[in-house]
């Protein structure tokens, strides 16, 4: 087998996990909503347990996190695939275009900087907002006991770094 051949091998190697990391990247939205769902509707049905609401943070950490790795995958094979296999395709087919063409040009269209400012909107909003909105619900109509409140605190923390990780990774 040559070069070229290992090489297109190679794509769609890495096409394949791409697509699978952004089918499981997508789903975890659903997921999230699912928990949040679940969190808030066992808080509704027990009257009196505002506290239950202190559950939604973490499982929107952890929820959050995988989504943001995922999405830094996708972003990274991307990345890979333009910047090494393509040349590398590009040098050995002696073509004067770019190879692999779409790889690059879909990151050009004239909407795309609003696009990823709207997707870091609703990853914040999704990820970090509801949370947040859990704990101050917590704190403003719950039965604030101090252990409760030292652990909504470092909730609330993890939920601020989970956003800074989240506004990092924003390819803007």
């Amino acid at each position: 087998m040559d070069t070229g051949h290992l090489l297109l091998a190679e794509y769609e190697q890495v096409k394949q996990e791409q697509r699978a990391r952004i089918g499981f990247r997508d789903n975890l939205i659903y997921a999230t909503f699912g928990t949040m769902a679940a969190v808030i509707g066992s808080t509704l049905a027990r009257s009196g347990h505002l506290d239950m609401l202190l559950l939604l943070p973490p499982l929107s950490v952890i929820l959050g996190w995988t989504y943001l790795v995922n999405d830094e995958k996708i972003s990274a094979i991307g990345r890979y695939v333009r910047n090494e296999l393509a040349p590398r395709l590009k040098e050995l087919t002696g073509e004067r275009a770019d190879v692999l063409g779409w790889e690059a040009a879909h990151r050009h269209d004239a909407h795309r900087r609003s696009r990823k400012r709207i997707q870091l909107a609703v990853d914040l909003l999704t990820f970090c907002a509801a949370p947040l909105a859990a704990i101050a619900v917590y704190w403003l109509l719950g039965p604030v006991r101090w252990p409760l409140l030292l652990v909504s605190l470092v909730e609330t923390a993890m939920v601020l770094g989970l956003a800074f990780q989240i506004v990092r990774y924003a390819e803007l």
